[in-house]
């Protein structure tokens, strides 16, 4: 069966999007699918580098839709952006002949995936990571509550409940649509999982210990996306409490994003430019080794919308590595990590609470040893892609019914 993803944007840009769309993929051909993608204007928007209208990237094939201008007026933008990609899922899907249109989220890839998909009589199952009207939010795009915001919130709704199925994220994300009266029955989560032959203890990447000065050295890091909502600033602050009584102890901040100026100014107010280490972003696979120096991993996402419906995937990563985390009691995190068995948890926007478990678990080897031990178990049970993504045979399976 042949499965036409629809996504936003994807590999070679290096986001926690593009890599868990690649999971799907790889997942989804080892189940007997096969997956070709089609990605919106919004990828050459991102990706500065050569492209071409068709790639193959790990083995998969990739038709990109060409970059759109922006247009002016409200909503022109995307309305183009949306006839651009419309068309093109109508190009690609006469070469590749798919069977069901598998469309990811925002909002605007699922409307021209729903259009061709009634216009080929295809079967359509939309994909929600998060809510575009949340992340707007977050990206300071318009405020919650705005005329913007429903409207947005309406028009996912709206596609809600015409396309075939929908899968979810995660169990909060679903519940917010069953409060909007989307029947339960048509809503699968497609938890968040970890590939465990790549994230799994390790050494330490030798060159990046070296050159990053860490030898020795007790560390409490974060990787991934320096966004607004993941609250780095609440992280800096907890650590400049530590920091004060103990002097062996390093930050390390590794990825990079739109709050990577304002860190670099918060470190510097607190004069802790010599323990705090922003080394920006590093090639995927030699992310396992940066996470096997790291003592205790930190998750200090502050509360709003996006983080109490979402589910990360870092601190997944961070079990699978064997390592301990401590992470905001958001409901994302409350989702995934079990408080004392398989992580920490503090409580959101509170920085003297972060730097009070940080200094707690640092000293205390025998309590780290067993929350590593218990995520690892855990996370191998519950977590792996294999287990998560075995549902998209019983989503495919309703859809194709007759």
């Amino acid at each position: 069966m042949k499965i036409l993803h629809v996504l936003d944007h994807s590999l070679p840009l290096h986001s926690g999007y593009t890599f868990r769309s690649q999971s799907l993929f790889r997942a989804q051909r080892a189940m007997g699918y096969a997956p070709v993608i089609v990605t919106s204007p919004k990828h050459e928007e991102s990706w500065n580098g050569d492209t071409s209208l068709k790639e193959e990237i790990n083995g998969f094939t990739y038709y990109r839709s060409g970059a759109t201008r922006h247009l002016p007026g409200a909503f022109t933008s995307e309305a183009w952006l949306m006839h651009v990609l419309s068309r093109r899922i109508l190009e690609v899907a006469k070469i590749e002949q798919p069977d069901i249109i598998h469309v990811h989220s925002p909002v605007l890839n699922a409307i021209p995936a729903l259009w061709a998909g009634r216009k080929l009589g295809l079967p359509v199952v939309y994909e929600i990571r998060a809510f575009w009207e949340d992340a707007a939010v977050d990206h300071g795009t318009y405020a919650e509550g705005s005329w913007k915001y429903k409207l947005t919130q309406l028009i996912e709704t709206m596609v809600c409940t015409r396309v075939d199925h929908v899968a979810i994220l995660c169990n909060g994300l679903k519940n917010d649509l069953v409060s909007r009266y989307i029947p339960a029955g048509k809503i699968t989560p497609v938890f968040n999982g970890v590939n465990l032959d790549d994230f799994k203890p390790c050494p330490p990447d030798a060159e990046y210990l070296r050159e990053w000065n860490l030898a020795g050295k007790k560390v409490i890091g974060f990787i991934g996306s320096f966004y607004r909502y993941e609250g780095l600033d609440l992280l800096v602050k907890a650590f400049a409490r530590i920091a004060k009584t103990d002097p062996g102890v390093v930050l390390l901040l590794v990825g990079g994003g739109e709050v990577e100026g304002d860190l670099a100014q918060l470190i510097a107010g607190f004069e802790l430019g010599h323990r705090v280490l922003m080394p920006g972003r590093i090639p995927h696979d030699r992310v396992p080794g940066a996470y096997a120096m790291i003592d205790i991993l930190a998750y200090p996402r502050h509360s709003m919308r996006l983080t109490e419906l979402v589910t990360p995937l870092k601190p997944l990563e961070a079990m699978a590595m064997g390592k301990v985390l401590v992470a905001s009691d958001v409901g994302g995190h409350k989702e995934l990590i079990r408080h004392g068995e398989t992580g920490v948890l503090f409580k959101a926007g509170d920085d003297v609470a972060l730097a009070a478990e940080l200094a707690g678990l640092l000293g205390d080897g025998q309590r780290r040893e067993a929350l590593q031990r218990q995520g690892r178990e855990w996370v191998s049970q519950h977590h792996a892609w294999g287990r998560t993504t075995a549902v998209y045979q019983d989503i495919y399976r309703s859809v194709t019914r007759p």
